[in-house]
């Protein structure tokens, strides 16, 4: 029996998702679903019955990435760090040929990070068709979603209408996004279904299809994944042989030109939360319609999405109707729920303006910890700094500001030159402007502390890394 290992592309950055998802901190790492997990938890646990799963995503998530898997206690048998965004045919190429090396005989069951499925035993039920007809017949196959009504922001799937062993359909061709008549005529042919992006086939059979369809992907690929190194727990790949692989995705590459594709259908309460209409659909909503997350206070407010995500603030609603409205510490989106679609065009705006809000939060994730910028102006800025137990900041200086640290919770182990000291709750230490220093967490809780710096200039490119143990420096 084959080895049955999951693949999870983590690479998207969910911009119609803003200002929740964020480049340097997108959608699949946030709790997006209702059931307390991330969307990229979500994943991994929804298979974690199969073989450790191998992860594909980039160098800024890595360690965001490593985090949220070691929190649910999925280790995974790779996670595999794209020198660039090639789309997902060189992404999948890439974890079928880690698969082979674990399994020549592998089946992999590749998923995007930042989906939902709810009804788990469907999910369940049709995976499994679709491994026995991947281990039976060798096909390449995808699952197609039944449609609950006419769609038009998802490509869909036609079937021939027959099927082999009851359960998995022929395919006759992939279709791009249709216009809403166009999508009512699907929906009533029965024949149609939305393509999921989500696919099972033996890693062997997808690389000989590859090969005969699009080679130099494989190519590319090859080279790139044989270059590629071990840094802590990734595998890096060859970022020069990678960078003329060509972009495409799976249905272009190879789905919509072999003759080995079939479809299995997929009944599981699917969405790819694409917006926040999405978001909506999914959650749990009062009498009126309308779904709270936060401190909320809806009155008389329907058919409604309120997202806060600030920290001791409360949301109060009056009278609103078919509304989104989405709070974080440094950007507010209020939109007609109809036009939710067009928040990429607002991310587009911010870009063109030069600004940061589409790229970070006020709360920054490191793989020591985090940081909230609580306060700034000018030739001052406070930080809110939490680490984690047993971790180090990169031994660092500064050529534009110095720092003051008091500590609010835990313990601090504090390098300043070449005296080590100890710093407790309620105690502060000051380290001047270019002056070597290291924060370390040697405690078993957080530690977390006030950082009040001074200087002519406050940015994070003002950080000399000596010293670094996530490989920075």
């Amino acid at each position: 029996m084959s080895t049955v290992i999951p693949v999870i592309l983590s690479g998207g950055s969910g911009t119609r998702l803003w200002p929740l998802s964020r480049k340097h901190y997108p959608k699949q790492f946030h709790k997006l679903s209702g059931s307390g997990y991330t969307l990229i938890q979500d994943t991994a646990l929804r298979v974690k019955h199969l073989a450790p799963p191998i992860v594909v995503c980039n160098e800024e998530h890595r360690f965001m990435l490593a985090d949220q898997l070691q929190q649910i206690g999925r280790q995974p048998a790779a996670i595999l760090l794209e020198p660039e965004a090639k789309n997902t045919a060189p992404a999948i190429a890439l974890a079928a040929l880690k698969a082979q090396e674990i399994d020549p005989d592998a089946i992999i069951a590749v998923f995007p990070a930042d989906h939902v499925i709810t009804d788990t035993d469907a999910f369940n039920q049709a995976l499994n068709i679709a491994l026995a007809a991947a281990e039976k017949e060798t096909a390449l196959l995808t699952f197609g979603i039944v449609p609950t009504h006419a769609e038009t922001g998802y490509g869909y799937i036609e079937t021939t209408g027959s099927t082999s062993d009851g359960d998995v359909c022929a395919v006759k061709q992939f279709v791009e996004k249709p216009d809403l008549a166009t999508a009512e005529s699907y929906l009533a042919s029965g024949n149609y279904y939305w393509n999921s992006g989500m696919f099972v086939f033996k890693a062997a059979a997808f690389l000989e299809e590859l090969a005969k369809y699009n080679e130099a992907i494989l190519r590319h690929s090859q080279a790139a994944y044989q270059r590629a190194v071990t840094d802590l727990d990734f595998t890096r790949i060859d970022k020069d042989a990678f960078a003329d692989c060509p972009s495409d995705s799976i249905d272009y590459a190879v789905m919509e030109k072999s003759d080995r594709v079939k479809v299995v259908a997929l009944d599981a309460g699917w969405s790819d939360i694409g917006s926040w209409r999405a978001i909506w659909d999914i959650l749990e909503k009062d009498s009126q319609g309308t779904a709270a997350v936060g401190d909320v206070i809806n009155i008389d407010t329907k058919d409604t999405l309120i997202h806060s995500h600030v920290k001791n603030k409360l949301v109060c609603t009056i009278g609103l109707q078919d509304l989104v409205i989405v709070d974080t510490p440094n950007a507010l989106l209020v939109a007609q729920k109809d036009q939710v679609q067009d928040v990429k065009s607002a991310v587009q705006q911010i870009a063109d303006d030069d600004r940061e809000e589409h790229l970070f939060h006020r709360e920054v994730h490191r793989p020591w910890g985090c940081y909230d910028s609580i306060d700034f102006g000018e030739r001052y800025q406070v930080k809110r700094i939490t680490v984690k137990p047993g971790a180090s900041l990169s031994l660092q200086k500064h050529h534009h500001r110095a720092e003051h640290w008091v500590v609010v919770t835990g313990t601090a182990e504090v390098q300043i030159g070449d005296k080590v000291s100890i710093l407790s709750e309620n105690e502060s230490v000051y380290i001047p402007l270019g002056e070597i220093h290291r924060l370390t967490n040697p405690g078993k809780v957080p530690l977390e502390l006030i950082e009040v710096q001074s200087g002519s200039y406050l940015g994070e490119d003002d950080i000399v890394r000596l010293q670094d143990n996530f490989g920075r420096s």
